[in-house]
């Protein structure tokens, strides 16, 4: 029990000068002062900037009332996963005139559990109604304790479970309807007979937002449509009412916890925006990209939704056919004579030229292909950095169906080093290709050698293409096969 009612109250002194302040104008006084309450309803803007790793910064504008003085003002309707170390209020014309005191944080709602824990030495009223008469019989007791269920005690017996309904008769100040904020303000403002324009900002998890984008292929796969789709995610315990929203793209620094809470469950249900509002400019900042939304947009709590935010057509793409080998084929025997290997299928474009040319977004990116009868379908999908303009992307889309490879090392030799901390290899292999196609395609081999290397023999020239990757393309006749053979020498 102290453990949760510990946890239900976070206070802090903002800064030095505050408690200066505090000083000055008394705490006692301060804390006692009557409270002003501030609702959704004094909101005059809400601007949300979200980032890509469940965060974003929130500036809540409202027009307030407040005394000369001290004012005890209770912020409502803040985000209940609030970072409370990183809020503070500001007066959005006269700054300097109004100082934070302190600020307290009440993020547990009032629930049953909550009220009823609230309530533990102190007295119910017990409602019991006549399962035959209707009639309703009162009785007081004390709630001795809520540890692994309810203990009443009434005047002549003690009781465990509920025995019926429980009548309270007041709310604890520590539990409210909706997350809130009370912050102790010293306003120096003279002026006095209009609402003041405050504006609370900090940071929050449980909201975030994700891209998405769909890539039609034509059936000819040269050319392709590109669509972004933006999914804004809110699990922050409130809703945002016409907010005006920017997307934030780009790495930021985190310090992070030792551990997390996992996410709760969240009503998958997706608003879609309409395609109006594509092609949204980018701008730089700092090291990042923002994307502002042209229109508010009303995200509520446990919800997601999507919107568009780019569209490009007719794009140029390339599609290609590789096969990736393994560092360790050049230190020792293949763990089994032959292997069969799967040839990944990749698409690639580059960020530029006609409605591209933007900073790409980090996302997933999931292609389909239209049939000859005009029929869509999903043909795979895959994740991409954030990319600048003119900046390639790169897609592994599965494997080839059609197109199989066949390894196996037909040779291996450990050789004297005349070095003793070294070791020297010399190994062949020989890659047979299969291609049941109509039509012929180019496979390209890549293969990771370690150490130090030198190309002994090859059926087909090949290409160093990193100090440590050889590369050779393999043209593969429409319903025909093609062989790559290599011998090397390693020193590792």
């Amino acid at each position: 029990m102290a453990k949760t009612l510990a946890c239900r109250i976070v206070i802090y002194v903002i800064t030095l000068s505050s408690l200066i302040t505090a000083n000055a104008v008394g705490l006692q006084p301060a804390f006692a002062a009557a409270e002003t309450t501030t609702t959704r309803d004094d909101q005059t803007e809400i601007t949300l900037s979200l980032y890509q790793h469940d965060l974003a910064l929130i500036k809540d504008t409202r027009q307030i009332m407040l005394r000369h003085g001290v004012n005890h003002l209770v912020w409502q309707e803040i985000a209940a996963k609030i970072k409370p170390q990183t809020a503070w209020i500001s007066h959005l014309i006269q700054p300097g005139q109004l100082q934070t005191v302190a600020q307290y944080f009440n993020l547990n709602l009032l629930t049953p559990q909550q009220l009823l824990e609230s309530h533990t030495g102190k007295p119910v009223t017990v409602i019991r109604s006549n399962p035959t008469t209707g009639e309703e019989h009162r009785e007081t007791a004390t709630v001795l304790t809520t540890n692994g269920g309810i203990i009443l005690k009434f005047s002549d017996r003690i009781e465990t479970g509920m025995p019926g309904r429980l009548a309270f008769s007041e709310i604890p100040d520590d539990l409210r309807t909706k997350p809130a904020m009370t912050a102790v303000l010293d306003n120096r403002i003279t002026q006095q007979d209009k609402p003041q324009p405050l504006q609370l900002t900090y940071l929050s998890h449980g909201l975030s937002w994700q891209a998405d984008y769909i890539l039609e292929l034509d059936q000819q796969e040269q050319l392709a449509s590109l669509t972004g789709m933006a999914t804004l995610t809110n699990l922050s315990g409130i809703d945002y009412h016409q907010a005006k929203v920017q997307l934030i793209a780009g790495e930021i620094n985190q310090v992070r916890p030792a551990s997390r809470p996992a996410a709760k469950q969240f009503n998958r249900e997706l608003e879609v925006m309409s395609a109006a509002a594509v092609n949204i400019d980018s701008t730089p900042h700092f090291e990042l990209h923002r994307y502002p939304l042209p229109v508010k947009t009303t995200l509520r709590d446990n919800q997601s939704q999507q919107i568009a935010f780019m569209s490009a057509h007719a794009i140029p793409v390339e599609k290609q056919f590789i096969l990736t080998g393994q560092s360790h084929y050049y230190a020792g025997h293949y763990r089994y004579a032959e292997q069969k290997q799967s040839v990944d299928v990749f698409i690639n474009f580059r960020n530029s030229g006609g409605e591209l040319g933007v900073p790409l977004p980090a996302g997933i990116l999931r292609a389909y292909k239209q049939d000859q009868h005009s029929d869509l379908h999903f043909i795979g999908e895959d994740t991409f950095n954030h990319t600048p303009g003119n900046a390639v992307v790169r897609l592994k889309l599965g494997q080839a169906f059609d197109i199989t490879a066949e390894k196996k090392q037909v040779d291996f030799k450990k050789l004297p080093s005349p070095d003793p901390d070294t070791r020297q290899f010399e190994t062949a292999h020989q890659i047979t290709f299969s291609n049941a196609k109509k039509e012929t395609v180019t496979v390209i081999v890549r293969e990771p050698v370690p150490g130090d290397w030198r190309m002994l023999s090859e059926s087909h020239p090949h290409l160093k293409t990193t100090a440590n990757t050889v590369e050779w393309r393999i043209e593969l006749p429409a319903k025909g096969d093609a062989v790559l053979t290599f011998r090397i020498q390693t020193t590792l």
